[in-house]
């Protein structure tokens, strides 16, 4: 770790804040600050301003030509702003920090002094102490529980189960341990998401891990990204983010080594996992002994809800979604249905962005598997038959389910793409709570493929 003065041009507001998770560039992840948090931005920027100080030095990482700042992404891009207005997300901000630029105190500052550690773990480190919990210090913008999570997904640190130290214990067991020591910070990097690690064959539920197959379907997997970790064929860079996480698991698969069979639908709209050992406590990890049975897989599956009363589409559980940064949109509109619109107060408005969601998602997965039997002039439901098709041949979804989504084409169905268009062109047909929830609880698991393609 060192301090040194950097050119202000040098630094890059990072895109992939904890704060609001990946976003496609510096430019993004300006505005995303000034759409969300415009009033606190204006007053620090006048504060720097008016002092004509910066009390506390950015944290930067250097990456090729550029120094990535992870600590004080708000104070680099008021002055970035400040040094050239015009690069504000609208016309009055434009205005405002030009006028901030005329009444700067003092000479404006072109350098900054800046604390460079080279060490991203050590970063991660430094973050968890400054961010997570009741540590900020006089000065310090606090994380909300939101930022903290997506902190803990993308380092896999904080999060209460160390999987890196599960797969090994499994690996010595079935003495397949590679004979290089496992880094368990970079092995808990790549499974920090809930998404990721079910690719794997795992789950973790209540604070547990378990396995979502038979156990020798899935040492292999576990071998096989020991090895790479071990040996450094995978470093830790290369898992810095869900870009680099799911590019990685994509080789993967690519070489045959993923996916896993695709498990049985527990159900049409299911969000409760089977216990595969009945009479016995579901938190409980099955291990083998030595010679003996392995586990019996079990569908990874949110955890059952308290017994009370939904009020949003989106229930308050994890869906294992690994959010990158070309679905940003999807995130937000997400969070809105998950965390912020309620059912018996805007079933309208949930209704209509249920409807964009879903083709949004739907065109992400044809985007990004490069669907070549779908054209561009065809209707959604023509994109969802197609869709399904390829997940069903793809064994990412089992024939149980494929049959419902084939059943979209059906306009008397509630479950059917005529149903979420007449939500949205019909004077008519208004939304009720319960048909809201009934036709989430269908298409939630299509979604969350498709996001995650």
């Amino acid at each position: 770790m060192t301090y040194k003065k950097l050119a202000l041009d040098a630094l890059t507001v990072n895109s992939a804040n904890d704060r609001h998770g990946e976003l496609e560039n510096e430019t993004a992840a300006i505005g995303w600050l000034f759409t969300n948090h415009e009033k606190a931005m204006r007053a620090l920027a006048k504060d720097l301003a008016e002092t004509g100080e910066v009390y506390e030095p950015p944290l930067v990482w250097l990456n090729s030509d550029a120094y990535i700042v992870f600590d004080g992404n708000r104070r680099v891009t008021c002055l970035k702003l400040i040094a050239r207005p015009k690069r504000a997300p609208s016309v009055e901000l434009q205005a405002f920090f030009k006028g901030l630029k005329e009444s700067w105190s003092g000479t404006f500052p072109t350098r900054l002094e800046c604390q460079i550690e080279p060490d991203r773990e050590r970063i991660d480190d430094i973050l968890l102490r400054r961010h997570t919990g009741t540590r900020g210090g006089v000065g310090r913008n606090p994380w909300t529980d939101r930022m903290t999570a997506t902190f803990v997904e993308r380092s896999g640190k904080g999060g209460g189960v160390n999987v890196a130290d599960d797969i090994e214990k499994r690996l010595q067991a079935a003495g397949a341990l590679p004979a290089r020591k496992i880094p368990w910070s970079t092995a808990n990097r790549l499974l920090a998401s809930e998404g990721l690690r079910n690719r794997v064959g795992i789950s973790v539920t209540r604070g547990k891990l378990q396995l979502t197959h038979n156990e020798s379907l899935v040492l292999p997997i576990f071998r096989r990204v020991a090895e790479d970790l071990a040996t450094r064929k995978v470093v830790l860079g290369d898992l810095w983010d869900n870009e680099g996480k799911v590019a990685y698991l994509d080789r993967l698969e690519a070489e045959g080594v993923l996916p896993l069979p695709p498990l049985p639908s527990p159900g049409a709209g299911s969000s409760i996992p089977p216990n595969p050992n009945p009479g016995s406590d579901p938190n409980v990890v099955p291990r083998p002994g030595p010679g003996g049975p392995t586990a019996a897989p079990f569908a990874p599956q949110p955890p059952a809800p308290k017994p009370s009363k939904r009020t949003t589409l989106i229930p308050q559980v994890n869906h294992a979604v690994v959010w990158q940064a070309h679905v940003q949109r999807h995130r937000q509109i997400w969070e809105e249905l998950q965390f912020k619109l309620q059912l018996h107060d805007h079933p309208n408005a949930i209704a209509v962005l249920f409807r964009v969601l879903f083709e949004l998602s739907i065109d992400n997965y044809i985007t990004r598997t490069n669907l070549t039997a779908v054209h561009s002039n065809d209707l959604l439901k023509n994109k969802v038959k197609k869709v399904g098709a390829d997940l069903e041949a793809k064994k990412k979804i089992d024939g149980k389910y494929a049959s419902l989504i084939r059943k979209l084409d059906n306009a008397d169905g509630l479950f059917s793409i005529d149903t979420m268009n007449r939500y949205v062109h019909s004077p008519e047909f208004a939304p009720s709570p319960s048909h809201l929830t009934a036709l989430w609880d269908q298409a939630s698991r299509l979604i969350v493929v498709c996001l995650n393609a």
